[in-house]
Formats: C-alpha cells, sequence, structure tokens
C-alpha cells in the first residue's frame, strides 16, 4: 500500500515534536513500602520529523507501547524511547508519563488510616543515544500568610498550596523522596481524612508555622540540595490564594 506519509512535505519545515497524546496505560511503579503499586497513567509520545517528509505513522507509537513491558523504571523507559526511534526511523524521541501515586497517610492525632493520592510525572528524551529522564511529583500542602497574620488583630489567611518538583538524579530516587521535600515545605501538610482533633492540629500548627510561597519554594530547594543523588531541579510552589482572585507563585531551578 502507498505510503502517504513519506511523501514530500508540501511545506518543507522540520517539526520539534509529533505524536500521540492522552493515551491510557496501567503500569507498575516502585513502592518503597510494598515494593511495587499498580496505577493507571496518561501518555504521551513524539519524535522529530524531517522537513522533507509529509507526516509521522501514529500507530508506530501503540505498537511501541503494547510490545512495552509496563514497568516504570529507567533502563525500561531507554528501552521504550529506543523502540520508538528504531519503529519511526526518528532522530529523536520524547515520552511522558503523568499517573497518580497513593501513599497510606496516617491522621496526625486520631491515627486514622486513609490513602493520599500525589500525581506524578516521569519525562524522557532520548536523542543521539543519550537519555534525559527526568522524575516529578505535585505535592499539595496547606499555607498560612505571616504577613496577614502579623497584621490581623485575629487569625489569617490560609490556603492551599502545590509544590511541583521535577528532578534528575544518579542511581535511584524514590517518589516518597520527592513528595516528603514538598510536604515539610508547606506550613502543614495536607490529609485526606481528619477527624476533629486532626483539624485542631493542623490549622494550630499551620498557623504556629506560617509561610510566604517564598518561603515554602526556598524551603523545598533546601531540601533537593541535601538529597545526595539529585544533580539537576526544578521547583515551583503555587499558593491558590484564598483572599485574591489569582494564584501566588515562585520558581528555583538549579544544577546541570
Amino acid at each position: 500500500m502507498e505510503d502517504v506519509q513519506k511523501h514530500v512535505a508540501d511545506i518543507a519545515m522540520p517539526i520539534d515534536r509529533v505524536g500521540v497524546k492522552g493515551l491510557r496505560l496501567p503500569i507498575i511503579v516502585r513502592d518503597r513500602e510494598s515494593g511495587i503499586q499498580h496505577t493507571v497513567a496518561q501518555v504521551s509520545l513524539s519524535v522529530d520529523l524531517p522537513a522533507e517528509f509529509k507526516g509521522t505513522h501514529m500507530s508506530r507509537f501503540v505498537e511501541a507501547l503494547e510490545h512495552w513491558s509496563g514497568e516504570l523504571d529507567y533502563n525500561t523507559f531507554l528501552t521504550l524511547l529506543d523502540d520508538i526511534v528504531g519503529r519511526l526511523q526518528a532522530r529523536s524521541a520524547h515520552v511522558r508519563f503523568v499517573f497518580p501515586y497513593f501513599l497510606r497517610r496516617k491522621s496526625p492525632v486520631s491515627g486514622a488510616d486513609c490513602l493520599m493520592d500525589y500525581t506524578c510525572r516521569v519525562d524522557g528524551e532520548y536523542r543521539d543515544d543519550t537519555l534525559t529522564f527526568t522524575l516529578g511529583a505535585d505535592v499539595p500542602v496547606m499555607t498560612v500568610c505571616p504577613c496577614s497574620k502579623a497584621i490581623s488583630d485575629e487569625g489569617a489567611h490560609s490556603q492551599r498550596a502545590e509544590v511541583r518538583i521535577q528532578t534528575r538524579f544518579k542511581g535511584f530516587l524514590w517518589l516518597e523522596d520527592l513528595i516528603e521535600i514538598g510536604e515539610q515545605a508547606g506550613s502543614c501538610q495536607v490529609y485526606s481524612l481528619l477527624k476533629r482533633e486532626d483539624e485542631k492540629y493542623v490549622t494550630e500548627r499551620a498557623f504556629a508555622n506560617p509561610a510566604f510561597v517564598e518561603d515554602v519554594v526556598r524551603a523545598a530547594a533546601q531540601g533537593l540540595d541535601k538529597h545526595p543523588q539529585i544533580r539537576w531541579y526544578r521547583v515551583e510552589v503555587e499558593s491558590f490564594e484564598s483572599i485574591h482572585n489569582h494564584s501566588a507563585f515562585a520558581v528555583i531551578e538549579s544544577g546541570g
């Protein structure tokens, strides 16, 4: 059959990335507590396309996923990207997995047990036989505004914030490490299940530890700086302001 994708392009212009997104796939990730965890990822796959080709072969991305093991780690990610490059005769390939990762958390006073979910992501770019591998986690926290607390006779405004961490590292890095660094950076961590005694604890702890978005991003960056495996990171904190119709944010990037 005629291979229309290999026809000469009407406009001879290279494309940086072309591919598919929004695929859902069951995957297996490493879990520090139980060894492995089964979850479902949203997947994006892409390659570069030279100027002379009209299009890429979209079905081959799905074929590559079907032949992939489904176990998410550095070596299997490299295998997947190498397969995509070969199938699509590309110079570079990019894969992104975004998935919920679950940890069992105990409420701080009552000890009530409940699952907490965190949005995690893995990005891989394969170019010139080299894999750039990035691991990240989005961590919800609570913040209390130091300025509001200082100038108010009673109370202060508080809100939920999100610590978004991306890292490159040597050796092996647990998702739990990133989540813990993010949680420790806020005024207080958040929980799925709180009884009254837990709510009292969380409120009092947060108000005893007020933090600007600048304080949170610096605390997270300091935690990442101290981690022996991490060689590059980007951390962004977004505060979903409770007294404004906008968010506040801060970003620190460090390493090579």
